[in-house]
């Protein structure tokens, strides 16, 4: 590149320095390529040294690992020839990649096993003859033995590897950690690898590839354990390290084969997607081999879930199905295999292949929170985005519509049906049972008989039941049906259970839009069916079903006025709706006080248990609509009560969960949390997924406000998967997820939450969430990246929110944002645009009279001003602003005269604020000058002389930051060849501390003796 003509060693080096942080890939390799050709042109041996070894390195750390082998050769001879053009650091490398060049052989099936053993030995040769342990070598033999199949030399080398001196040669902790574990696991030892993963795992050992080859190679011995929520998080925290380093695809084959294993089928093939070139990447033929035996055993899950035409991401230049990329994937792996064993002169590697792509799933269903696509609308290798995409997942799950066990028992029945008059008996027997019981399966089994009756002759009485139970499942269309039913009950002789039937068509048309003709057919019903009663005409169950459905209708005019009030109804409508729902609402309390006094005395019969509670709940609904709450959850829970006592767990989901929401409401957070777990309790697994989804987020909801973020995380994680499941990732599953995010944080699982996060943000929207959630959302995403060490990302969200922020009437989340995006700028080494931030945030700080934040910003700018070249005056100029805003803050502030001063007082507490931010600021003010100007003490220790007496005002209150300036001042003393000052210093930071224990104590009598020390010493000189 012309931008590299004739640069010096300095140019030359600090371009290698350059390149080493750029991402893994081609472009990397061939700029290290073109620094070599400078290199060459220098003619210092040791600058094509150093370029040789940045080349390799470059090389090892990407998908063309077959090329480090001709640097490498050429770097030997060069030392064989003359080994002093060397220095200490390049002599080490060469030693170091030795091991290198012996994994690197193993994974190229083209080099001879000969070939690799003759290596071995000349490692060992060398090593010995540079002093270094065999430790080292025995692990390479390790590897070699392990990969051809030779498990009892594996043994005994690994035996020797662990026994051997770690030396300056040995593998870092971390790397070591690996590839121990991975041989417990690979001996079915998974509690043993575990133990020994578990400090790379827990970051006390780390290195450029660790924890990442560990988080991926921990996913299944976690699996096999049963410790499924360890190995989502493993998942989700060790994936986010894989996803930008492409040297990793053995790793990334990993995380592909956990998705595969645990019903996350749909997450793996977006994994495929994400990384098209993994299908024909040559430079490294064993992760090759690992990376397509996987995509085999993901095409044979697809495709046993019934998907196999479906249309899947694969290798470039045509189309696949997951049947076929399973065909091709399968010989890619075992074609790679063959290779590796005619090389090794074994079938061990094939045959690990073959039970790689053979496995069975480990768990039926493991959610992992992010959201992903169904099987059938996954993305093709290179579409955009394909990790962010959203909808239903692949893997099929218990979906819990209706009911099962009814259409279980009702199949066997039916399937013994044919012309058996006695089998169709049978039938309508169980479905008039499972009524009777008010069971849900009522009315699959009424389906069951509906289907067995077709081109049978049956009573007038069977045709009116089936017609009935057939109208309840049709909605709208059911209305018509139910007439018919009524005209065949009235046949059949029963007026009463006619008048039921139309009553329940009145209901219906209630709520589709007729609610004034509803109320007028079924107030004559109710006369009739009243009448009909008291002459014995009809039975109370039959009256009971007239009355619940006019309360129900007389509830829903109640509910439609009370959301005209919300929606902002026009004046003229508001002005009369006033006295016309006072009237609704009292016909609706006596309409349901007439059932619940019908149907009370009779609770011991199942159906009119139900009324009696359905009654107690309506009478809790109408005590809310009238805004009380305590009177609301007091009846809302005796229905619930009472439909279970009844048998009818069921029926009491929908008003625990109102409960739950009244008692949150009420501040009864033990409360809540009860109802929400009895209704997620009561649901079971007759609930459709939407309504699983509602539930667990709601339970997450309450444990979040009460700080049980572990347990509340846990039912996010499920409201994610079912509004998948239902087909709402993009609405609820996104909320669900944002949720999931925030109380992942909190619980600094920094990772797991951004990887959540993330995937919620695409489907937040404004129409949908409100910009709030957005933000929020955005905000959270800077927190875990600010942990995790990414600040450019979190500056970008922080600053992404701000801009959402800007424009709301409460500026201080604004505010807060521009501040935080400002401090991540910093950290992501981009000064100029953190000097952008923090003005902007200190005018928000200046506009909302926040004077802390004012001043923060103004010192933060000041350090910014070194690095951006504004110099020292500029810096000078905003620390004094800085120094201006504190004494402007405190004259605004009642002095310590009067009452308003008094200990404890608002005015007291913002005084106490005030002084402090002016002694941490004089601080810093002599930090700046001390560091920048370090030939000229005087004004920094003015400074500091200044810091501690402000923080000396405070007491002890500022013990701490009093000693911390102190002795600032006390070293600027010594600097200053004064050292009984010094010494002066130091003996008051001693007083000051006599007789306090803790941390910050005694590192503060240590400083203090050392300068003592120091300066008895400087006086003897």
């Amino acid at each position: 590149m012309s931008q590299a003509m004739g640069m010096d060693f300095d140019t030359l080096r600090q371009a290698m320095a350059d390149n080493q942080e750029q991402p893994e890939g081609p472009a990397r390799n061939a700029r290290s390529e073109q620094l070599l050709v400078e290199a060459e042109k220098l003619n210092i041996p040791l600058a094509v040294i150093e370029a040789l070894g940045h080349q390799l390195k470059v090389y090892n750390y990407s998908s063309e690992k077959d090329k480090m082998f001709v640097p490498f050769a050429r770097l030997l001879r060069m030392w064989d020839e003359r080994p002093e053009d060397f220095d200490e650091y390049e002599t080490h490398s060469l030693h170091w990649v030795f091991k290198w060049m012996s994994a690197g052989m193993l994974d190229q099936p083209h080099i001879p096993l000969a070939s690799i053993e003759k290596w071995l030995g000349e490692m060992e040769h060398r090593y010995r003859l540079a002093g270094h342990s065999e430790r080292a070598v025995r692990g390479a033999e390790f590897s070699v033995a392990a990969h051809v199949g030779d498990l009892a030399r594996a043994e005994r080398a690994y035996t020797a590897w662990l026994a051997a001196d770690r030396d300056t040669m040995a593998d870092c902790h971390a790397c070591e950690l690996h590839s121990q574990g991975w041989w417990q696991a690979e001996r079915d030892a998974d509690e043993e690898a575990l133990e020994l993963w578990r400090p790379v795992l827990e970051g006390e050992y780390t290195c450029a590839h660790e924890p990442h080859t560990v988080l991926a190679s921990s996913l299944l011995p976690l699996l096999r354990l049963g410790r499924p929520d360890e190995a989502r998080a493993h998942h989700l925290r060790g994936f986010r390290l894989v996803r930008p380093m492409e040297s990793m695809r053995g790793a990334y084959a990993d995380h592909v084969e956990f998705c595969a294993l645990s019903g996350n089928e749909a997450r793996a093939l977006e994994l495929l997607a994400e990384r098209p070139a993994y299908f024909t990447d040559s430079g490294d033929p064993r992760s090759k081999l690992d990376f397509m035996a996987v995509t085999a055993l993901l095409m044979d899950r697809v495709t046993e879930l019934g998907l196999g035409d479906q249309p899947v991401p694969g290798p470039a230049g045509r189309t696949w199905t997951a049947s076929g990329l399973a065909v091709h994937a399968r010989g890619e792996a075992l074609s790679l295999a063959a290779l590796f064993d005619a090389r090794n002169g074994t079938s061990y590697v094939s045959e690990r292949a073959r039970g790689r792509m053979d496995q069975r799933p480990l768990v039926e269903r493991l959610p992992l929170g992010v959201r992903s696509r169904s099987a059938r609308q996954v993305p093709r290798s290179g579409s955009a985005s394909a990790s962010a995409s959203a909808s239903a997942s692949a893997s099929a799950s218990a979906s819990a519509s209706a009911s099962a066990s009814a259409q279980s028992s009702a199949a066997v029945v039916e399937s013994g049906v044919g012309s058996d008059p006695s089998s169709l008996s049978a039938l309508l027997a169980e479905a008039r049972r499972l009524s009777a019981t008010r069971s849900p399966d009522a009315v699959e089994a009424w389906a069951a008989v509906a289907r067995a009756a077709e081109g049978r002759e049956l009573d007038v009485r069977d045709r009116a039941e089936i017609a009935d139970h057939a109208a309840m499942e049709r909605g709208p269309e059911g209305i018509e049906l139910f007439h018919e039913a009524a005209e065949l009950y009235a046949e059949a002789g029963d007026p009463g259970e006619a008048l039921a039937a139309r009553a329940r068509a009145a209901y219906v048309l209630a709520l589709t839009g007729g609610p004034e003709e509803a109320l007028a057919t079924v107030s004559e019903l109710h006369e009739g069916v009243l009448a009909l009663l008291a002459d014995g005409g009809t039975g109370v169950s039959q009256a009971a079903s007239v009355l619940v459905g006019r309360a129900r209708i007389l509830m829903r005019l109640v509910q439609e006025d009370a959301s005209e009030d919300e929606s902002g109804a026009t004046a003229s409508v508001a002005a009369d709706s006033g006295a016309a729902g006072d009237e609704v609402v009292r016909a609706a309390e006596a309409a349901v006080r007439e059932l619940l006094t019908l149907a009370e005395p009779h609770v011991s019969d199942v159906r009119m248990a139900s009324r009696a509670a359905e009654a107690r709940a309506m009478l809790g609904e109408l005590a809310a609509h009238a805004g009380d709450a305590e009177a609301a959850a007091e009846l809302l829970g005796q229905a619930a009560e009472a439909f279970v006592a009844a048998g009818l767990p069921w029926f009491a989901v929908e008003y625990e969960s109102r409960l739950a929401g009244i008692a949150g409401h009420l501040g009864d957070a033990e409360g809540a949390e009860r109802a929400a777990r009895a209704a997620l309790e009561h649901a079971g697994p007759r609930l459709e997924p939407m309504g699983h989804a509602q539930l667990h987020l709601q339970l997450a909801e309450v444990l979040g406000s009460t700080g049980q973020s572990g347990p509340a995380a846990e039912h996010a994680l499920e409201a994610a998967h079912w509004a998948d499941e239902a087909g709402e990732g993009p609405t609820l599953g996104a909320w669900a997820r944002h949720q999931l995010g925030g109380f992942l944080l909190r619980q600094g699982r920094w990772a797991e939450a951004a990887e959540i996060l993330e995937s919620a943000l695409p489907d937040l929207t404004a129409d949908m969430h409100g910009d709030g959630a957005i933000v929020q959302t955005r905000w959270w995403l800077g927190d875990c990246l600010t942990e995790l060490g990414e600040h450019r990302a979190a500056a970008e969200h922080w600053l992404r929110a701000a801009d959402i922020a800007e424009h709301w009437p409460e500026q201080r989340d604004h505010a807060m944002l521009a501040h935080l995006a400002a401090e991540a700028l910093g950290h992501a080494d981009m000064p100029a645009q953190a000097e952008q931030a923090y003005a902007r945030a200190g005018d928000l700080w200046r506009s909302l009279g926040n004077v802390h934040g004012l001043i923060r910003s103004l010192r933060a700018r000041a350090w910014v001003a070194l690095r951006t070249g504004s110099g020292l005056d500029v810096a000078r100029e905003l620390m004094s602003a800085a120094v201006r805003e504190c004494e402007e803050g405190l004259r605004a502030v009642p002095s310590s005269v009067g009452a308003e001063a008094v200990e404890g007082s608002d005015a007291a507490e913002a005084r106490h604020r005030l002084v402090a931010e002016l002694g941490h600021t004089h601080r810093q003010f002599g930090d700046l000058v001390a560091r920048s100007v370090p030939d000229d003490a005087e004004e920094a220790l003015a400074h500091f002389t200044q810091a501690v007496s402000v923080f000396a005002s405070l007491g002890d209150n500022a013990l701490d930051a009093r000693t911390g300036a102190e002795l600032a001042a006390g070293w600027l003393e010594a600097d200053l060849l004064r050292p009984a000052a010094a010494a002066a210093r130091a003996r008051a930071v001693l007083s000051a501390y006599a007789g306090v224990d803790g941390e910050t104590a005694e590192a503060r009598r240590a400083e203090a003796e050392n300068m003592l020390g120091v300066m008895e010493k400087q006086r003897d000189e």
